[in-house]
């Protein structure tokens, strides 16, 4: 083998790991924004939303004797770094998360630092790697926002628009009422859901 088919060989092997490696950690947009510091709650809280694509949707389970159900969806809260902190999701009544959703609306969301990489080698359970849980009430989308909330959506998860249309999947949002969050030693962060929604979209590393 010739020494300029070795370095293109070479060459492929690392874009090839490179891909791999960042397919199994689910990421699949660059960073938007520049990680904040621990000590910035509200700006903090809502980078790492915006920069999430998917978490663990809690709600009501009525059939399980009001149990929890947890399931993992995809999500957005706006355009890449012009995010609204209020999460929406695509969801149908053939997944129980909607059905138990139209009947008892009390729902919390989590999301985890980890997936979006930043968090190196550090275990997902390590306060240093952020986690944070929007608890609320999840609500189908109003239709004065729906053209936002789709195109939030569908720019950030575009297989989206090719879903079935006959599975009847419809925009919800998720209203926050209590943040809980962590992305440092010492507990969770004071964070009101007033700091969190007007806090400005612009970070300082």
């Amino acid at each position: 083998m010739r020494i300029k088919e070795v370095y293109v060989y070479m060459f492929s092997l690392v874009v090839v790991l490179w891909i791999f490696r960042n397919s199994v950690q689910g990421r699949s947009l660059p960073l938007s924004l520049p990680r904040p510091l621990p000590d910035s709650a509200a700006a903090f809280a809502r980078w790492l939303v915006s920069e999430s694509s998917w978490g663990v949707l809690n709600t009501i389970a009525g059939d399980l004797g009001g149990a929890p159900f947890g399931n993992v969806v995809s999500f957005s809260d706006g355009l890449p770094d012009k995010g609204s902190g209020i999460p929406y999701f695509y969801l149908t009544t053939l997944d129980p998360t909607a059905r138990y959703a139209l009947k008892d609306q009390r729902s919390s969301f989590t999301v985890s630092e980890y997936p979006i990489g930043t968090c190196g080698k550090t275990d997902p359970e390590n306060p240093t790697c952020s986690k944070i849980t929007l608890t609320g009430k999840l609500k189908l989308g109003n239709p004065d926002e729906a053209e936002y909330a789709q195109t939030a959506l569908f720019t950030k998860h575009p297989e989206m628009k090719d879903w079935p249309k006959d599975h009847n999947f419809q925009i919800f949002k998720l209203e926050v009422e209590n943040i809980f969050m962590i992305n440092w030693f010492g507990g969770p962060k004071p964070l009101t859901v007033d700091e969190y929604l007007h806090t400005k979209m612009t970070f300082v590393m």
